[in-house]
């Protein structure tokens, strides 16, 4: 296990994210004081956890654009994760891209609450759950034995949409939308999907 977590803090994308972390929480509360703006890291938390099925779905999933630009975004963004989902590089989302979502996220709040404090905490949130998410997402596709029996559940969910059915199991850290939203079946009853390596259309081989 000590190998996997220097592994996953030293890959650069990680590292700049767990920097971040606590100088945000920091810078937070000290512009905010003894206000309740602590509660934007729970709050940013839960908001990135609720976007995650809907990003992995809708936007990692959608059809593959015809617009060269943004078919090579989603390239390496999800469809060669599929691909090749042992490979380390494509495991974690670039911080070129959840970099300006981070920023717009902070920007937003401040807007909302006119507050630097709910900004940056929630923003810390939002790391917070990004580097959950990215954690649960490199045990599902390294050589780890979660330890709880819920993270070998998740491990095994996410595989089974790597390897059985790409239309299924969205969730990487929890399986609530998937349950809702009817993504969630028994997997004995689905089919092998051709495509579940080949996101472009292509049988893989």
């Amino acid at each position: 296990m000590r190998r996997a977590w220097k592994e996953f803090f030293l890959f650069p994308d990680i590292l700049i994210l767990s920097l971040a972390f606590p100088v945000l929480v920091v810078s937070g509360f000290l512009v905010s004081g003894t206000g309740r703006a602590w509660l934007g890291i729970p709050v940013g938390a839960l908001l990135f956890s609720a976007m995650e099925y809907a990003t992995h779905r809708f936007v990692f999933h959608m059809s593959p654009p015809k617009h060269p630009v943004l078919f090579k975004l989603l390239r390496r963004l999800h469809y060669d994760h599929h691909e090749r989902p042992d490979d380390l590089k494509l495991l974690f989302l670039p911080i070129w891209y959840s970099g300006p979502q981070l920023i717009l996220v902070g920007a937003v709040t401040l807007w909302l609450t006119d507050s630097w404090g709910w900004a940056l905490l929630l923003t810390a949130g939002s790391v917070l759950g990004l580097l959950h998410y990215e954690w649960t997402h490199y045990v599902a596709h390294r050589p780890v034995r979660p330890i709880t029996k819920w993270g070998r559940r998740l491990k095994r969910q996410h595989l089974l949409h790597h390897f059985k059915n790409e239309r299924y199991w969205f969730g990487v850290t929890h399986s609530v939308c998937d349950r809702l939203f009817g993504t969630f079946p028994d997997e004995k009853e689905v089919q092998t999907s051709a495509t579940a390596r080949k996101l472009t259309g292509e049988k893989s081989g």
